[in-house]
């Protein structure tokens, strides 16, 4: 459903207005209002609608308000309140570093109307709005002002097609009569620089002009001639020579300084007069660098890019085919998979600089707009990863150099039991006849891949040529868990334990695991994750741990061995208990005391032959002994008297204060429970709802009252089914609470000795990754392979082997795993040789036993990744191919190195070159020129890479 742009003027409407309890729909209406609201997310979005940031708590308290009906008047939202998504609450900018899903959810114009309506909006506070705009969605307005800002860019996908774009630029605008002054000024990325009818991106009417305003801002007259420079973070001067394009395509980011100079009346430009001021594309004559020694500049989130440039910068082969401009001849502009040759000359501009030794750094401004311009992935200023810069790069220069200019059709032949030779030749010969380029000659192999079907046996032998290798690492079995142990005995306090448990075991193993610190069976432990003061799921021994999240609480109760033993013969009851308070609440526009879960829920064991509350009542004292005084034999009396004195109030069977006789019983009561319902821990069984007295009675410290597993309904709500399992809620008044009730003390737990327990990552070598990645595997469900023979898809055996290696081949560690419950960074440290990394036991074809050089290779660069998956840093370590010296390339800077300072954990992306391919390149002074090689665009030659 598309969403309706709400107008400032309702907006601010909204923000004053008190909801009218009258006007609020019923909450199962809400929902369904505010889902239907939310389709407008889906495709198509039209520029011009408008979508709210709504912050991700408040919205979650009102999705628990809403699931449980409305019960449990703790859970009411109240007003919209964003204040924890504002910088500060002057100019109301956003924090820095905001994630769509855990800092704020966004909703179209529709939700957030309703939203407004009901809840009304923190008095104060304005709508954080945002427009939809071609290929982004805005969510912060772009800024400009002359002073560089730290900045960072969070784009957001909906779709294929649109993005939410959480930071925008913020730019500082300077005039260059008078440097010392900056203004700042607010676009969208789509904003163009200059004329908006010359952009190809058709910009609205509506759309500012980053030129006109700065001539608005500075009162020049349009028809006064002007142009604009960048200010870069080092500190040098770029000047904007397009302005037909956008905010967007010229790569200005948060914090960048755009100056603005108009010419003088003799003709001249004030820049003229200062050397500092020129075009960073231009060679500084006087600076003698050597070549290769060149950073460049961090644009915004463009270390990734950086990292990956610097490595494809030190392949000697594809820098020497650039430098000797051998690429001229060989730019393929009409490949219909080609970027027209535009990606390869940026490519080759960028290589041309950085090896002209005229620079300490560069900007690669043109390069990151060509880039962002062919894939759309790389727009904007979001952090990705080097290896898919790298993947697109090397796809894209070898299509835009691509000496076939037709590609002919190749049917793939499968072996059908011929010999290997025969068919690795003729795989090879076929992928050449489409694919020749100099990024073929340089960085293609070939695999050997086996398939073979598990029902009939059918064996399939392809050969399959690729440009890099992706290794897996070897991963730990072992996973360690955070968890609170909770002993039956109540003066010791909770213990806080680290256990280290089968990454792929279950609540069983880690019930074992802490049996071994505590000395209590792992029969009399049950697992739950608390959440909110209340129990969210309570844990069947056989679950998987991998349902459990690192951010989880989970709590392990110890449960008498009489509850322990077999289903039908146990002889204790385990109670949930939850502890609540009486406290003034507000519903819409109406105050009344409620009921508020606070602390820690308890599970407690209870026998059978006392399940009273008399028994019940005395039983959870002694358990809350450690933070709760017994009264005095007075206070008994008094409490005595005044069970008499509100005898008239005491909740009536089917109502709780504040609450309603609507709430589901256990079996549908949220968010989850293993208690209640069809998936119940071994709590079942226990005596139901039907067998409790009609109504709970107060008498000493607290009442006793039957609730649901959410803390909100009470016993006549439940259904009469004996197996259904209640939960208990202690219920105090706030006097006796603040009395009686120690809450420092109910919320102290002391660290057991395995907290500062830290599992250790012993490091592997490059060839166990190398080993198992040609493991054989069973294919996944969701990627079968079809059969011929059988006629239906088979989760197949696959194995992957090594047949031909590339002059220079790239090795890809994949350090970061993805899975249904958890994702994480593998900071294994990877041991790998700088020189000498033998092939010859990986590599299956028949050897060349003379050669063994070409099976050797040397280390010639690594893409490092610092942080862990949602930031982090990329840089390079590359060696020099002109004089064989390490450098650290870190953005802008550049420094040497070591060889021993190479080999880290935060290694990615590792490029190693045949020892034959570099002695090949070395230079032959008895030459005025060195010949060509394969890798510079000769006619291929299979010397060095012989299929047979």
């Amino acid at each position: 459903m598309a969403a309706v742009a709400e107008s400032p003027a309702a907006a601010a409407a909204a923000e004053d207005r008190e909801p009218q309890r009258e006007a609020v729909p019923g909450l199962e209406s809400q929902r369904r209002q505010i889902e239907n609201g939310e389709n407008g997310r889906g495709p198509p979005l039209r520029a011009g609608e408008s979508w709210f940031l709504v912050e991700r708590h408040w919205y979650k308290q009102w999705e628990v308000h809403v699931q449980g009906g409305g019960q449990d008047p703790s859970t009411f939202p109240g007003c919209i309140n964003n204040a924890e998504l504002f910088e500060d609450q002057v100019n109301w900018r956003l924090k820095k570093g905001l994630v769509e899903g855990e800092d704020y959810v966004l909703l179209p114009a529709a939700a957030w109307h309703y939203l407004v309506s009901w809840y009304g909006l923190e008095h104060g506070q304005p709508p954080i709005e945002r427009k939809v705009i071609r290929r982004y969605l805005a969510v912060s307005p772009a800024f400009a002002r002359l002073c560089v800002l730290p900045s960072q860019s969070l784009v957001v996908e909906l779709s294929s097609i649109q993005k939410v774009e959480v930071y925008p630029v913020e730019l500082l605008l300077i005039q260059h009569s008078d440097m010392d002054t900056a203004h700042t000024a607010q676009f969208n990325r789509t904003d163009s620089i200059g004329f908006q009818e010359d952009l190809e991106c058709g910009p609205s009417p509506s759309t500012d002009l980053v030129l006109r305003t700065a001539q608005e801002q500075f009162l020049v007259s349009p028809q006064e001639e002007t142009r604009l420079w960048i200010k870069n973070a080092e500190g040098s001067f770029e000047r904007l020579c397009n302005t037909r394009v956008t905010v967007l395509d010229a790569a200005l980011q948060t914090g960048q300084v755009v100056i603005m100079e108009t010419r003088n009346k003799d003709g001249t430009w004030p820049s003229a007069q200062l050397p500092a001021m020129s075009s960073a594309s231009e060679e500084d004559e006087d600076f003698q660098g050597q070549p290769g020694i060149c950073g460049l500049t961090n644009l915004g989130n463009t270390c990734f890019m950086n990292s990956a440039l610097q490595c494809l910068s030190n392949v000697p082969q594809l820098t020497n085919y650039f430098l000797k401009n051998r690429y001229l001849e060989e730019l393929n502009f009409c490949n219909p998979l080609g970027m027209k040759g535009e990606i390869a000359e940026a490519y080759a501009d960028l290589v041309k600089q950085a090896w002209s030794g005229h620079h300490r750094s560069i900007v690669p401004h043109v390069f990151k707009t060509k880039v962002g311009h062919f894939a759309s992935q790389f727009l904007g200023y979001q952090q990705h990863d080097s290896q898919e810069l790298l993947s697109f790069l090397l796809d894209g220069l070898h299509e835009d150099l691509n000496r076939v200019k037709k590609k002919e059709y190749v049917e793939l032949c499968d072996a059908a039991g011929r010999p290997d030779q025969e068919v690795a030749r003729e795989a090879w010969q076929n992928h050449r006849r489409r694919n020749d380029s100099v990024i073929v000659d340089t960085f293609h192999g070939l695999f050997k891949s086996t398939v073979v079907c598990p029902d009939c046996g059918n064996v399939s032998v392809t050969f399959d040529p690729f440009c890099y290798l992706s290794v897996p690492l070897p991963v730990t079995h072992k996973r360690v868990m955070e968890v609170f142990f909770v002993s039956m005995d109540p003066r010791r306090k909770p213990e806080q334990h680290r256990l280290v448990v089968p990454k792929r075991g279950k609540i069983s193993d880690l019930c074992v695991a802490l049996a071994k610190h505590t000395g209590v069976s792992p029969e009399r432990m049950m697992v739950a994750d608390v959440f909110s003061h209340r129990f969210y799921k309570i844990y069947q021994l056989e679950e998987s741990l991998s349902s459990i999240l690192d951010r989880d609480d989970i709590f392990i109760y110890e449960v008498s061995g009489r509850a322990a033993i077999g289903e039908n013969s146990r002889e204790d009851v385990v109670l949930p208990i939850y502890l609540r308070e009486r406290t003034p609440a507000r519903d819409y526009n109406n105050s009344y005391y409620g009921l508020m879960l606070f602390g820690h829920p308890l599970l407690v064991s209870v026998p059978r032959d006392r399940l009273s509350w008399d028994a019940l009542y005395h039983i959870l004292l002694y358990r809350l002994s450690r933070y709760v005084t017994r009264p005095s034999s007075d206070d008994e009396d008094d409490g005595d008297e005044k069970d008499l004195e509100d005898k008239d109030n005491l909740p009536k069977p089917g109502h709780v204060a504040g609450g309603s006789s609507q709430d589901p019983g256990p079996e549908q009561a949220g968010p989850s429970s293993g208690v209640a319902g069809g998936s119940r821990a071994p709590v079942d069984n226990s005596p139901g709802p039907s067998h409790w007295p009609q109504r709970a009675r107060r008498k000493h410290l607290f009442t006793l009252q039957t609730v649901n597993s959410n803390g909100t309904s009470d016993r006549s709500t439940f259904n009469e089914d004996t197996h259904a399992q209640p939960y208990i809620a202690i219920d105090w008044e706030p006097e006796m609470k603040k009395r009686y009730y120690d809450e420092v003390e109910a919320e102290g737990y002391v660290k057991h000795d395995c907290v500062g327990y830290v599992l250790k990552k012993a490091p592997v070598r490059l060839q166990e990754c190398i080993e198992l990645f040609t493991t054989t595997e069973t294919l996944e469900k969701e990627n079968p392979w079809y059969c011929p023979n059988c006629k239906q898809h088979q989760l197949a055996t696959k194995k992957l082997d090594l047949w031909m290696l590339p002059e220079t081949l790239i090795i890809h560690l994949k350090r970061f795993s993805y899975t249904k419950f958890s994702r994480e960074k593998l900071d294994t440290l990877v041991e790998f040789p700088i020189r000498d990394l033998d092939f010859s036991k990986f590599v299956i074809k028949p050897q060349n036993e003379s050669a063994p050089e070409l099976y050797k290779y040397d280390l010639i660069a690594v893409s490092n990744h610092y942080g862990g998956l949602r930031d982090g840093h990329y840089t390079t370590f590359a060696c020099n191919k002109d004089s064989g010296q390490w450098h650290y390339f870190d953005d802008n800077s550049v420094s040497p190195v070591t060889e021993n300072q190479i080999e880290s954990k935060a290694a990615y992306v590792l490029f190693y070159q045949r020892q034959d391919v570099a002695r090949r390149l070395q230079p032959q002074p008895s030459l005025s020129d060195p010949p060509a090689s394969p890798a510079c665009g000769t006619p291929a030659n299979f010397e060095f890479m012989d299929i047979n």
